[in-house]
């Protein structure tokens, strides 16, 4: 009759498990390897431990982007406020939102792109003293652009938008 002790057990049980090849590879969200991988380590085999399917992710709706919008006069009205400056939120769906600050006046407003042309667009804003703006642009990049603007107060300007 075969008889093994605990202890015999125990060191084959070690033995089998430090002989198996099992180690650790760390992986990314994606389920690739990154290399270079760590030294091995020992570790239950795969089996006991099995890997779930990778997750699937919908595409992600574009990432809107802030653009500076610089102002530069067009005529003597405008020279006596100077350049200004704001910021346009292209949304990348064609819209955006447009802020400046003229005289002291917070203007918003937003930007849409013209029908059947993608790179040319309106741009309005409004502020609370009434003044307004309305400006016309053609954007030679999703991140750059130019036009011109007309203020309320007979204002022109040439706007460079982003870059």
């Amino acid at each position: 009759m075969l008889h093994i002790s605990t202890r015999d057990l125990v060191a084959g049980a070690t033995a089998a498990a430090g002989l198996s090849g099992c180690y650790v590879v760390p992986i990314a969200p994606d389920g690739t390897p990154i290399y270079p991988a760590p030294v091995p380590a020992l570790v239950a085999p795969a089996a006991a431990y099995p890997v779930p399917a990778p997750a699937y992710a919908p595409p992600s709706a574009p990432i809107p982007a802030a653009l500076r919008a610089r102002l530069y006069p067009s005529n003597d009205l405008a020279a006596e406020g100077g350049m200004l400056t704001g910021t346009v939120t292209n949304m990348m769906t064609g819209k955006g939102v447009f802020q400046l600050d003229y005289r002291g006046e917070l203007l918003s407003g937003e930007a849409t792109r013209v029908r059947g042309d993608e790179r040319s667009g309106v741009a309005n804003a409004y502020g609370s003293r009434g003044t307004f703006m309305n400006c016309s642009y053609r954007m030679t990049t999703p991140y750059q652009g130019t036009g011109t603007c007309t203020m309320s107060t007979g204002a022109l300007y040439q706007v460079h938008i982003g870059g």
